[in-house]
């Protein structure tokens, strides 16, 4: 696939100058795609003034905001490497994630302020307010023709969630940003006619690439919010302002327990989920009101798209994240190409990262000795040639010499009618080795007995696969991305 491309905000400007790319919702300005690569230039070279020049690394601390994809597009242009950091986490995790890719300096808004002036101070770098810095240096802008860059030299780092340990550096770069927007764009039938709105964190691949990049590249257009707000979101929604909308699990859960869900016109809105298979209940939910939510799955490492459901089988094939998209091949460890089966997801093509930043023995391991990137995760492939996620192969225990994957009984206890959601992990267990451990969310006003639980699953599962404890609780520790943190989990055992 192509090594050089021109940039991506100076050759969109040329095809549409005049069209909404981006509403701040904040503050209700509206940048049109001129707009942007003009204030792109601007910082282009005020980065170039400050000394941060072609493979420096630049770190940026902020909430969701216009003026972070301009910054994103003045490092593309020019070949400085951006850095978002969660701004969850405190000072010392960012310290310890930021240091080893040594940042030349670090941008935030005012809301971070305080925390951005002691990561700073702690890695000696200067911090560059983006009210005041860089708001300048987007006053300059000028416009000017779009150059061309290296698709594969290293564009933004993203940085692993850290739930296994240090986290990684996760190279992202402009090949993977437009095989990304080819895989998502066809998969979700996307066009520049279409709106969608942006409010996953931008420290995640879901924030930058699902769906608002590739609709930028698109020519499409998104409503820009500083975080997840639900009214806001159910807002837009309701009046046909957002015709793609992408969310994790938690989100459509939320959407579900409103009063007025049914008000939005949901036949309208193309809706896909990721970060975890939305239960089927939710699927059935939403379908009974005109959405066909479809399930995806991909990584920090994958651009992130992979699979992406199609809308014609997303209620026959339930619980399925489609096939590979156009741009990624897959094969299943140990499966015959082709055939029905289950083994470990493997990947090749554009969109896979080409390793971790500084990191060459992460980056070798996560890689065959062929050169398919490993995920991970056990997917199953049906007679249909369709693939559902078993789960991370990490999650599994063996109960008695019995392999238990936690998803699967996720999945059956998910359908209790007073189960909102559910998570499962294993627990020592001197008799079985190991047994299955469940927390538990309960509806709204729901009256759940968990040994009542426990006896509707044996109905339903393996005796071996029915969780020895239930616990409930009020909500689950979990990443940016709405992924449920089971090594926290462990800690919440009695």
């Amino acid at each position: 696939m192509f090594d050089t491309i021109p940039d991506m905000a100076g050759k969109r400007a040329e095809i549409s100058p005049d069209a909404i790319a981006f509403t701040d919702a904040a503050s209700g300005r509206q940048w049109r795609f001129a707009e942007i690569d003009k204030a792109a230039n601007g910082v282009a070279a005020g980065l170039a003034r400050a000394g941060i020049t072609h493979g420096d690394r630049l770190a940026i601390l902020c909430l969701n905001r216009v003026e972070f994809f301009i910054t994103l597009f003045a490092c593309q242009k020019t070949g400085v490497i951006l850095c978002p950091l969660n701004w969850r986490q405190p000072a010392p995790e960012l310290v310890e994630t930021l240091e080893p890719v040594g940042a030349m300096a670090l941008i935030c808004d005012a809301a971070q302020a305080g925390l951005a002036d002691a990561v700073a101070q702690s890695c000696n770098i200067p911090k560059l307010a983006i009210e005041t810095d860089l708001a300048a240096w987007i006053d300059a802008g000028e416009s000017q023709p779009a150059v061309s860059v290296d698709a594969n030299q290293p564009w933004y780092l993203l940085f692993t969630s850290g739930t296994t340990g240090r986290p990684k550096a996760v190279i992202q770069t402009a090949r993977m940003a437009w095989a990304n927007a080819i895989n998502i764009s066809q998969a979700a039938r996307m066009t520049g006619e279409d709106r969608s709105v942006n409010f996953l964190p931008l420290f995640h691949t879901a924030g930058i690439n699902l769906y608002t990049l590739p609709l930028f590249l698109m020519g499409g257009s998104s409503t820009v919010l500083p975080k997840f707000e639900p009214d806001q979101i159910f807002t837009l929604l309701k009046q046909g302002e957002v015709s793609q909308f992408f969310g994790v699990p938690a989100i459509y859960q939320a959407f579900s327990l409103l009063p007025d869900v049914g008000e939005i016109d949901w036949r309208s809105v193309r809706c896909g989920c990721g970060g975890a298979p939305l239960p089927e209940p939710l699927i059935r939910f939403f379908a009974g009101l005109g959405a066909k939510v479809l399930n995806g799955m991909g990584m920090t490492e994958t651009g992130p798209t992979v699979f992406l459901m199609d809308p014609e089988n997303a209620e026959r094939k339930i619980g399925s994240v489609g096939r590979a998209q156009m741009l990624t091949e897959m094969r299943l460890d140990g499966v015959v190409a082709g055939q029905p089966g289950a083994g470990e997801i493997q990947l090749k093509g554009p969109n896979i990262t080409p390793g971790y930043y500084l990191n060459e023995k992460a980056t070798r391991d996560a890689f065959t000795e062929d050169g398919w990137l490993r995920t991970g995760d056990v997917g199953r492939r049906d007679e249909d040639g369709y693939i559902f996620i078993v789960d991370r192969i990490k999650d599994m225990y063996i109960s008695g010499g019995e392999n238990v994957y936690p998803a699967e009984v996720e999945r059956v206890l998910n359908e209790h009618a007073d189960v909102l959601e559910s998570a499962v992990i294993s627990m020592p267990d001197p008799k079985w080795g190991e047994v299955g451990a469940a927390f538990i969310i309960a509806r709204p006003g729901a009256s759940l007995d968990p040994q009542e639980l426990r006896s509707w699953s044996r109905q339903r599962l393996a005796a071996y696969k029915v969780p020895v404890q239930v616990t409930l609780v009020e909500d689950f520790p979990r990443t940016a991305a709405g992924k449920v943190r089971k090594p926290e989990l462990r800690s919440m055992l009695p």
